[in-house]
């Protein structure tokens, strides 16, 4: 009975740690999808994302990408900040 327990114990964390590979895999793309958003964008965001079976590319908005450049690019003046907004707002996510 003792072997037959233990046998059941070692399944179900086998079967645990089998599942939890695609799930963390989902999460570190959605994550990485949702780098831009912030606060209740991002919650949402990842809500939705973590419950579909693919996750999709995150709706980054210009507004979005807008804001997150400009916070980025704090303490740059002059050319080099017109050069660094001009780069980051080319990139693709």
């Amino acid at each position: 009975m003792l072997k037959l327990s233990l046998l059941m114990a070692l399944l179900a964390l086998s079967l645990g740690t089998a599942y939890a590979g695609p799930q963390q895999e989902k999460m570190a793309t959605c994550n990485k999808d949702a780098a831009a958003l912030k606060g209740d964008a991002r919650k949402s965001f990842m809500s939705g994302c973590l419950k579909k079976d693919v996750a999709p590319a995150a709706p980054i908005t210009q507004q979005d990408k807008m804001k997150q450049c400009n916070k980025d690019a704090t303490g740059k003046k002059g050319d080099e900040r017109k050069a660094f907004m001009s780069s980051c707002l080319k990139k693709t996510t």
